[in-house]
């Protein structure tokens, strides 16, 4: 079952007869598994990994470090909630220890948007105590996945 979420989540676009042969199972298992898996909330969902710089799209990340104070009863999860809920949220994770609680991943069109966003929606929400916003200035690697540059070769060909 495993070794299944191990081939989706390298490439989702495998068919079940290509993970049925990768894994020795029949097209059957592979087919139930699956079904097993979405029905549980495993595979949460399936997205493709676009590398923008190639695409000429300008777009913004930033990487914002929250600091909150627990709500009585539910602790970070109602905090983290109305805040994951925003669209520019890419992703939120609930840190262990440092200087913080959680991680914010943001998208925006251009550092000022993400800055006016933490300014007017993230760093006023009830129990924000404090924010830091890294800008991520290059991806190398995103989520396994290594991001190479497209170099043109800037020398003439020459045949003889």
């Amino acid at each position: 079952m495993e070794e299944i979420l191990e081939i989706l989540e390298k490439n989702c676009r495998y068919s079940n007869e290509e993970i049925a042969k990768m894994t020795g199972k029949t097209v059957e298992e592979v087919e139930q598994a699956i079904q097993y898996f979405k029905e549980n909330n495993i595979i949460a969902g399936y997205t493709a990994l676009i590398n923008w710089e190639n695409t000429g799209k300008e777009t913004v990340t930033a990487l914002i470090e929250v600091k909150i104070t627990p709500q009585r009863g539910v602790g970070f999860d109602k905090v983290a909630e109305r805040i994951y809920k925003f669209k520019q949220v890419k992703a939120c994770y609930l840190m262990s220890s440092g200087g913080f609680d959680l991680t914010v991943i943001v998208e925006g069109k251009s550092m000022k948007e993400v800055a006016l966003f933490v300014s007017e929606k993230l760093a006023v929400q009830e129990f924000v105590t404090g924010t830091a916003t890294h800008f991520v200035l290059k991806k190398y690697k995103d989520n396994g996945t290594i991001f190479k540059e497209n170099k043109k070769e800037d020398r003439e060909v020459l045949f003889i």
